[in-house]
């Protein structure tokens, strides 16, 4: 029976083998074993199958805008199902995630092979003065060093800790969308390699942000769907970067403090560290695989 979607996914992670997180892609494929196990095999067990009952009844959209919260919509590409809040919280804690209750949304094409989740953080109107001054060294430099502090917070709960090895995409910042996007790489302390991919979408009173999780090798096809998927998204007039005005709450850090502040030492004193506890770092790619396994037979039932 189906108790608890964490325990069954856990179960997934261990029994493929796999490796990443929810907030990281791993860069070797998943093992033979797990790729060639037939769809009828996968869904023959009767916790897989209850885990896709699990996730059917979650509160899909297929059509029209997924709203996030009061804050923002985002137009549902056919294909696409998207879930709100409380789907989104109950897939996260499915994969063996902490929440922390900004979760707004869930989005992914109906096999699963990929996904996407968007969260609000609160922190004001970050300032762009700095959008022509974006020194990648001079960051990657930082995170290193924040990466040493959030790796005592790791050690101190029994999880892997990592090492900034570089970027896999250095930051660039759109000032017509107000987009700032970054891909760095990272290595586990078992040598596992993963790729953090995120997207801040600065807001009038925050920044949404969303987190891109896909096989690696999947990068070249996946990241020009994901960044076509997020011009369908938009911020409420009133919530928009241009509706800024005077006496708002100003964020205390700019373009480079929110990819440095935004990272892993801000994780680590916020709590949200958890999310890359070691059991999940050798997770995603599994769960890609066995989301592809799940839904794929039933998607091509139903075209």
């Amino acid at each position: 029976m189906f108790s608890s979607p964490r325990v069954l996914l856990c179960g997934v992670v261990l029994f493929l083998s796999a490796g990443s997180s929810i907030h990281a892609q791993q860069t070797d494929a998943a093992p033979p074993a797990a790729s060639a196990a037939p769809a009828d095999q996968a869904t023959a067990n009767p916790e897989v199958e209850a885990f896709r009952k699990f996730v059917d009844n979650l509160n899909w959209k297929t059509e029209g805008a997924g709203g996030l919260g009061s804050i923002a919509d985002l137009q549902i590409p056919s294909g696409y199902r998207f879930t709100g809040p409380d789907g989104t919280t109950q897939l996260m804690e499915a994969y063996g995630n902490l929440t922390n209750g900004n979760e707004l949304g869930y989005i992914s094409p109906t096999d699963m092979s990929w996904f996407a989740v968007f969260e609000f953080s609160n922190v004001g109107y970050v300032k762009d003065d700095e959008k022509d001054k974006l020194d990648p060294d001079a960051i990657l430099e930082q995170m290193k060093e924040g990466q040493k502090a959030a790796n005592e917070e790791l050690s101190k709960h029994g999880m892997s800790t990592l090492t900034v090895l570089g970027w896999q995409t250095p930051p660039f910042y759109n000032p017509q969308t107000n987009n700032l996007e970054w891909a760095i790489r990272l290595q586990t302390s078992d040598g596992d390699q993963v790729v953090n991919y995120k997207t801040k979408l600065l807001g009038r009173r925050g920044v949404m942000d969303v987190v891109l999780v896909c096989d690696e090798q999947q990068m070249p096809v996946v990241v020009p769907e994901y960044q076509k998927l997020l011009q369908g998204f938009a911020f409420k007039k009133e919530e928009s970067y241009a509706a800024f005005t005077k006496g708002d709450k100003v964020a205390e850090y700019g373009l480079t403090g929110l990819i440095v502040g935004g990272g892993l030492l801000v994780a680590a004193k916020s709590g949200l560290l958890a999310k890359l506890w070691k059991p999940i770092l050798v997770g995603i790619i599994a769960v890609g695989a066995f989301f592809k396994r799940i839904f794929v037979g039933k998607t091509k039932e139903t075209i």
